[in-house]
């Protein structure tokens, strides 16, 4: 049983890495999307969301097969609990990427405020933490996790920033406001993308250590 079981587990991480990939191409096509404005990209992006949730689905239906026909334990238990949970961060970063996508429809076409606000630092960190976390994972590199962990707050004060400059816009340019709030809402998207990949970086903290880590403090 123990080969079957391995061979079981292996498809399965196949199968998340796929995913994986998938996601992070997304990603990077809403972030291209979003820099050239780029409705038809936007478009194809929203179109595509329901290929990621069935992969999704079908990663949970493998993991929870082989809990009812193996009921594994320890350390092969642990993976399949975390890679549940990244199965389902992953989808919600795709969403993220629909959601950024749905900002760019909105906005483009529209008449823009005489204001500018640069995305492409957020995007790239937000993007770095995503292929470290799924690194990690690849590698049970848990240092790199931690890394991860680190950076998500450099991903917070960022957004934190654009809050800041985007309410000052909207007090010069209050005609503006709806504008204003979507192209604010593209931070918070990308906000949240980091915050899923720091969720995955969690759970491979947790498959390497047997640790749950979630809503502890990150030190440098």
């Amino acid at each position: 049983m123990t080969i079957h079981l391995q061979r079981e587990l292996d498809k399965i991480r196949h199968m998340l890495l796929s995913l994986g990939a998938l996601t992070e191409n997304r990603f990077k096509q809403a972030i291209r999307a979003l820099n050239e404005m780029d409705v038809e990209l936007a478009r194809e992006i929203i179109d595509k969301d329901e290929e990621i949730d069935l992969k999704e689905v079908q990663i949970e239906e493998e993991c929870l097969k082989v809990l009812a026909l193996y009921q594994p334990v320890a350390s092969d238990l642990r993976f399949l609990v975390v890679v549940i949970k990244i199965n389902n961060d992953l989808e919600r970063i795709a969403d993220q990427a629909v959601n950024i996508a749905v900002r760019i429809k909105t906005l483009a076409g529209k008449p823009a405020p005489d204001f500018t606000c640069d995305y492409t630092p957020m995007a790239e960190k937000a993007g770095l933490m995503l292929k470290m976390s799924l690194d990690a994972f690849v590698r049970q590199d848990d240092k790199k996790a931690e890394r991860v962990r680190q950076m998500d707050e450099e991903v917070d004060a960022m957004r934190n920033n654009a809050y800041d400059r985007i309410k000052k816009a909207i007090s010069r340019a209050p005609d503006k406001a709806g504008y204003l709030i979507n192209l604010f809402l593209v931070s918070r998207h990308l906000e949240r993308m980091a915050d899923h990949a720091t969720n995955i970086a969690e759970e491979v903290i947790y498959m390497r250590r047997g640790e749950i880590i979630r809503h502890t403090e990150t030190f440098d």
